[in-house]
């Protein structure tokens, strides 16, 4: 059982190098494949309609949202998560769906006239409209982690 295992071992004094590759070598018979990338990087950005998100009405209303800041804390009503939805119809018609901290928010009264009346100011605004709503309330977790680092809770 004890059977001896040899490895043959074959000496040499060289060996021939492998042959190097050149491209003149190659028969061209591959073509170019089409970039697929090439279309794509061709078009042309989208122009985002005036009243819709990305649209430079809408971005100014937003603007104007965060120029508007709550009295008892230092920031501004759109960061604190208090605009739950901006619509802009194409005839100029803003209507602005926000919220309160609270219902017992001191500012409950004027605020939404300052919201009406900062968007209605906006160019290109006919009219604008505040709805208050309730549902769903407003939590902490609705402020951008702007507002949370500028009041310490990031």
């Amino acid at each position: 059982m004890n059977e001896e295992r040899k490895i043959a071992v074959e000496e040499v004094d060289a060996v021939d190098a492998p042959p190097k590759a050149r491209v003149e070598d190659v028969a061209q018979t591959f073509e170019r494949k089409r970039d697929y990338l090439t279309g794509f990087l061709q078009q042309k950005p989208e122009a985002h309609p005036a009243g819709e998100p990305g649209g430079e009405l809408y971005e100014s209303v937003i603007q104007a949202l965060k120029e508007i800041y709550d009295p008892e804390i230092p920031v501004n009503i759109y960061d604190l998560g208090l605009i739950y939805g901006v619509d802009i119809t194409s005839d100029g018609h803003a209507s602005v769906q926000m919220t309160l901290t609270t219902p017992h928010c001191p500012v409950a009264e004027s605020m939404p006239g300052e919201v009406e009346l900062r968007v209605g100011s906006v160019p290109g605004i006919g009219h604008a409209e505040v709805n208050l709503v309730w549902d769903p309330p407003w939590d902490p977790q609705k402020m951008t982690d702007d507002a949370k680092l500028e009041l310490g809770m990031l």
